[in-house]
């Protein structure tokens, strides 16, 4: 089993092909990319001079993403990033990114907890089934970048999952529970 806290060993060989030391095959940009989107830390080394070039991959990561239309970064934050190189601003930014996207995180999580807090549907059954759909919808939506979903800690929902038909025929009964209720206010 692999471990999560060290990073994934990468080799680029001569070739430019790119090695798993751990499966034992070649990979692509695209899977090194769902690699760290699986939360996943990556470190490309050359083979021959052992320089570490997982800046350089990611960043060409980050270009392809973007070709393709996939635009996170406005027009305007790049234009930002390039100026941070020729001024004397390239030792503010990177912690100044880094303190960005770790306030992102926290957001998302206390935002995923607010929501829950603030639904006085939450006490009703269910409701960490269904708390447990809308975290894995943030985090398909947030291309599970590691750190912005948060998660338990042993990893593992805090029930476990119905059976779909039982789930079913428990939301049918609410539904119905619900019904009966709705109509006596209306008496």
């Amino acid at each position: 089993m692999a471990d999560p806290i060290k990073p994934l060993l990468i080799k680029r060989y001569a070739s430019r092909r790119l090695y798993n030391t751990e499966t034992s095959d070649y990979v692509t940009l695209e899977d090194i990319s769902q690699f760290i989107r699986d939360g996943r830390e990556v470190q490309i080394i050359d083979l021959k001079s052992g320089d570490d070039l997982t800046r350089q991959y990611l960043l060409q990561i980050i270009a392809e993403h973007e070709s393709r239309g996939e635009s996170v970064l406005p027009t305007n934050v790049l234009n930002d990033l390039v100026r941070s190189y020729t001024t004397q601003a390239t030792s503010v930014v990177p912690e100044f990114l880094a303190a960005s996207f770790e306030m992102l995180r926290d957001g998302q999580s206390k935002m995923l907890d607010n929501m829950t807090k603030a639904n006085p549907m939450s006490a009703m059954p269910g409701m960490e089934a269904m708390r447990a759909q809308q975290e894995a919808f943030m985090k398909a939506m947030t291309g599970s970048i590691p750190g912005i979903m948060p998660t338990k800690a042993d990893d593992e929902p805090a029930e476990k999952p119905k059976p779909a038909d039982e789930n079913l025929d428990e939301i049918k009964a609410q539904l119905a529970e619900l019904q009966r209720k709705l109509s006596t206010l209306g008496k």
